[in-house]
């Protein structure tokens, strides 16, 4: 299929899918709760990975691969989010500063791959900044300096994860992640064992409610298994320009989901950052979208 425009199932199913991905920073915050962090992601990628990988086959491509993108996601991501979510960073701005992983993944592929820099990334990369420069500006108890640097170093964590994805185009990325969950749990869990100790972890699993482990279950299941499975599948029935700016409305949902449920305040400053950071984004992924269809008008 190659219209732009999309049938209106499957733009019920993008909202819901980035409804998902952004509302879930909400659904972190009550988890950590009672959980310790990093105990936390460990339950995650296991019930990620128990019981699916026995009736996922896994996908064709080197151990090493899946090693990487298990432990950039896994223990960089979601290690180093779980833990700006404690008390470093409130969930809507971190739905916010997560999404530089673009930028990050920009900048790894010119490193790596030797891409070139396009002047609208340049520009797009300026704005964003200029965004997150606001967000410095006005830390708090509930917005540090501590908690915005973890959240950037778990973007650039996804940023390495995207680039490893990359390199295995066409997978299946449901089973993908399934299989890299595998190196994912040890790492966090001699981590959790190392910084957050057993007693702590202990404490948490019992004082964990129905309300936790519903949290725990829908970071596995809704957020990883269906929202990555159902995204790959609109990614594969429609152009990827089509799709990929959907990603915009996360931080859209996140914020709103944390005024609305945690009461977070949305001051101006922290409106003005996100217009910022939007604004960038929206320019790195919709500049091209408009040359490309100005160069089809004139032909």
């Amino acid at each position: 299929m190659t219209s732009r425009s999309l049938p209106w199932r499957h733009l019920v199913l993008a909202l819901l899918v980035v409804a998902v991905w952004g509302t879930n920073f909400v659904v972190i915050k009550s988890a950590l709760e009672h959980l310790p962090p990093l105990l936390f992601a460990t339950l995650r990628f296991t019930f990620v990975c128990l019981p699916a990988i026995f009736f996922l086959p896994r996908p064709q491509v080197p151990w090493s691969r899946l090693a990487a993108y298990g432990l950039l996601i896994g223990a960089g991501q979601f290690g180093l989010l779980y833990l700006a979510l404690t008390h470093f960073i409130s969930p809507g701005l971190a739905s916010l500063v997560l999404q530089t992983q673009v930028f990050f993944t920009i900048g790894l592929s010119m490193r790596l791959n030797g891409e070139k820099v396009q002047r609208h990334q340049v520009a797009a990369l300026l704005v964003a900044v200029s965004g997150i420069g606001v967000i410095l500006t006005h830390t708090d108890s509930h917005t540090t300096p501590i908690g915005l640097g973890l959240v950037l170093f778990a973007a650039l964590s996804w940023s390495g994860g995207n680039l490893v994805v990359r390199s295995s185009p066409g997978v299946n990325m449901l089973a993908y992640v399934v299989w890299a969950s595998v190196f994912a749990i040890p790492p966090l869990l001699a981590l959790s064992l190392c910084v957050e100790g057993g007693s702590a972890m202990i404490a948490g699993l019992r004082h964990a409610d129905a309300r936790t482990w519903a949290a725990v279950l829908w970071q596995s299941i809704g957020n990883t298994m269906f929202g990555y499975s159902a995204w790959g599948w609109l990614l594969a029935r429609h152009p990827a320009a089509t799709i990929i700016p959907m990603a915009l409305l996360v931080p859209v949902f996140g914020m709103g989901a944390a005024a609305w449920v945690l009461h977070e305040p949305l001051p101006p400053w922290k409106l003005l950052a996100a217009a910022l950071v939007l604004g960038g984004l929206a320019l790195n992924l919709l500049w091209p979208l408009g040359q490309n269809y100005l160069r089809t008008r004139r032909a």
